[in-house]
């Protein structure tokens, strides 16, 4: 999906709940690998759920954003061999490792499983923000510092929300002084040229 295919969405859907979960979601993210302590974002889906499809639109928001911090390392319930990318031979073990300063994001539409949420529960209790974006699953609730719910949509539907969350996660943040000059502009049209 381009950014006009993602600009025409967010036009539907503008006013929608979920159109705000999506965007507080993706501003959760931005700040958690953004922060002055931050030290990598590892991705994770369920055991038949791998979040290909996110990885590669959160690498593609890193290179376009000018933020790095957004590429994340796949993390695979079966890691592959020796001589593929580093990034994609990470298996469980490492996620139970993560610690202070690194980024969770668990990203599936199933029931995370017991292996996950263990690995889950280790990486927050070593200090790693864990953020989930998933179908409704009281266990990973549980253990998120935050959770964007999406369930009871086909798997396009999904698939929809993490184009949203992708997009928004690259777009720069909005400060307040942002804000007022966006809302002075559309009340009073342009500032005068001062002399």
């Amino acid at each position: 999906m381009d950014a006009k295919s993602v600009g025409a969405l967010r036009q539907t859907l503008a006013g929608s709940p979920l159109l705000d979960a999506t965007r507080g979601f993706a501003a959760a993210l931005r700040a958690a690998v953004t922060r002055r302590t931050a030290r990598g974002l590892l991705l994770v889906g369920s055991t038949g759920y791998e979040p290909w499809h996110l990885a590669a639109h959160l690498d593609e928001e890193a290179a376009w954003s000018g933020v790095p911090q957004l590429a994340p390392r796949l993390v695979r319930h079966q890691p592959t061999a020796l001589g593929t990318p580093a990034h994609l031979r990470l298996g469980l073990d490492d996620l139970a490792a993560a610690r202070r300063g690194q980024t969770v994001l668990v990203v599936t539409p199933q029931a995370a499983g017991t292996p996950l949420l263990e690995r889950m529960a280790d990486a927050r209790r070593g200090g790693a923000t864990v953020l989930a974006l998933a179908g409704a699953d009281p266990q990973l609730t549980g253990l998120a510092h935050q959770q964007l719910t999406v369930d009871q949509v086909p798997d396009e539907g999904f698939d929809l929300v993490q184009h949203l969350v992708s997009a928004a996660a690259g777009e720069p943040a909005r400060t307040l002084p942002g804000r007022l000059a966006r809302l002075a502009r559309q009340l009073g049209g342009e500032p005068a040229q001062r002399w």
